[in-house]
């Protein structure tokens, strides 16, 4: 049992919503799809479209009502699904466009704005529905508006699988073309991971894992502009004066989150998950984890200093938000996507900020290189080689990275991609223009790091 929240604690933020854009990012709904397994390929897309539509009938209302009663904005409602490498192992077909395109109607029907977990886990290797999953990637993202899809190649416990890395390059290539009239869009939609968890609330990378009931309520908090806000009254204070505003206001960022995910289990009768507490940022200015980085003393983001100030703001989140909640969960931390971050696209465009830079900032925030749009010409070994680069970091240091990369066709180096809505707009990033296919193409996998072998 999750602790009561006061309507006085609520009071209290008030000015956190009204002011600084504290809101609950997103609400998602967790929902199991093996309990519609079936050889039959139409059975079983009959089945998940009824399971959803079913589970997921009052998701949207009901957030709806929520943030009309408390007055805190709600800004998506989601759904995530078991990968469906594993759903759709016992149909045997040759294709899994066709429940991509279920999986979108279902969404379009409850009103939800993505639905996650057109995913395989691959760290290790494939089965035969992997395969087909993998290789439907491409023109189900194109074909399809809602759905977002995850693969999971590398593990800490197992290592990366090279081979998945490599074919991760190509389709993340195929996506980019077939959508080039739409700043190759489909790429946005689409994660690759290492160490992926089953209870992330975020898209695109969010999944139902095996481990979790057959539905759940998961809650994604987001405040970088209520964090800059308390630093700005702490300015001149030292490194403890910092790590204590940025978890007092993590607690109470998160406490909103619990009130949100109290109310939306009982209303719903589902159980509640997790509250994944990440700094999630948008296009609008106030609204920047950059800004917090500003505000702690850089000039830009990617200025000397940039991965330590990166690191205390992670960390003291993370503190602050399990003080708040026992069931802090997901990612919870600091994310740094280029496209959602005015601030980050600044860094950019003034030359503070490298795919480099970005790669060494991974190591300590929640997630990876998230949402760069580099050259459309950038070729899918080069892809692989960064990919590769991220799960390494994943892998050593035993924490979650993923990398969503967009290789807008026809843009180049400086022109700007225009993406709408939450995803926003980006330049186009540099990439290093030496090769990698040899050692990419070696094939097999990285072994697993030797702290792996804890038992």
């Amino acid at each position: 049992m999750i602790s009561h929240v006061s309507h006085g604690e609520v009071l209290e933020t008030n000015r956190m919503i009204d002011e600084y854009n504290l809101d609950v990012r997103t609400i998602t709904m967790g929902i199991d799809l093996l309990s519609c397994a079936d050889a039959d390929l139409g059975r079983f897309m009959a089945k998940i479209y009824d399971k959803i539509t079913r589970k997921a009938e009052h998701l949207v209302r009901t957030g709806d009502e929520i943030s009309r009663q408390f007055g805190i904005p709600i800004v998506n409602k989601r759904i995530a699904v078991t990968p469906v490498a594993l759903a759709a192992a016992g149909c045997r077909a040759s294709s899994y466009v066709a429940v991509a395109e279920t999986l979108d109607r279902a969404a379009k029907e409850v009103g939800v704005n993505f639905i996650g977990g057109f995913s395989a886990l691959v760290h290790k290797g494939y089965t035969e529905s992997d395969a087909v999953l993998i290789d439907s990637i491409a023109p189900a993202l194109s074909q399809t508006e809602r759905v977002c899809a995850s693969v999971n190649v590398a593990a800490s416990r197992n290592g990366i699988n090279m081979d998945a890395v490599v074919k991760m390059g190509v389709v993340i290539k195929e996506m980019a073309e077939l959508t080039r009239e739409r700043s190759s869009i489909a790429c946005a939609k689409f994660v690759v991971f290492c160490n992926a968890v089953e209870d992330n609330p975020f898209m695109a990378g969010a999944f139902h894992g095996v481990g979790e009931r057959d539905c759940v309520i998961n809650v994604g908090v987001s405040g970088p502009g209520v964090v800059k806000k308390a630093l700005e009254e702490v300015r001149g204070g030292d490194f403890e004066n910092l790590c204590e505003t940025i978890k007092r206001t993590a607690f109470k960022i998160t406490r909103v989150g619990q009130l949100v995910a109290q109310e939306a289990s009982a209303r719903l009768q589902v159980p509640f998950g997790i509250i994944d507490l990440s700094l999630a940022p948008t296009p609008e200015r106030g609204d920047s984890v950059a800004e917090i980085l500003c505000e702690m003393g850089l000039e830009h983001p990617g200025a000397p200093g940039t991965t330590a100030a990166v690191a205390l703001l992670n960390d003291n989140i993370k503190k602050g938000g399990i003080m708040a909640s026992s069931y802090v969960g997901g990612l919870s931390g600091a994310f740094i996507p280029v496209s959602e971050d005015r601030g980050m696209i600044e860094a950019v465009r003034a030359g503070a900020l490298t795919l480099e830079k970005l790669e060494a900032m991974t190591c300590v925030c929640s997630v990876g290189l998230d949402m760069i749009a580099v050259p459309g010409d950038t070729t899918a070994e080069a892809i692989a080689g960064i990919i590769a680069d991220e799960m390494a970091i994943g892998m050593i240091n035993n924490k979650t990275t993923a990398v969503r990369l967009i290789p807008v066709a026809g843009k180049g180096v400086n022109d700007t991609v225009e993406f709408g809505g939450l995803l926003g707009y980006a330049p186009v990033m540099a990439v290093n223009p030496f090769g990698c296919a040899a050692f990419v193409k070696r094939g097999g996998r990285i072994p697993a790091p030797v702290h792996s072998f804890k038992n």
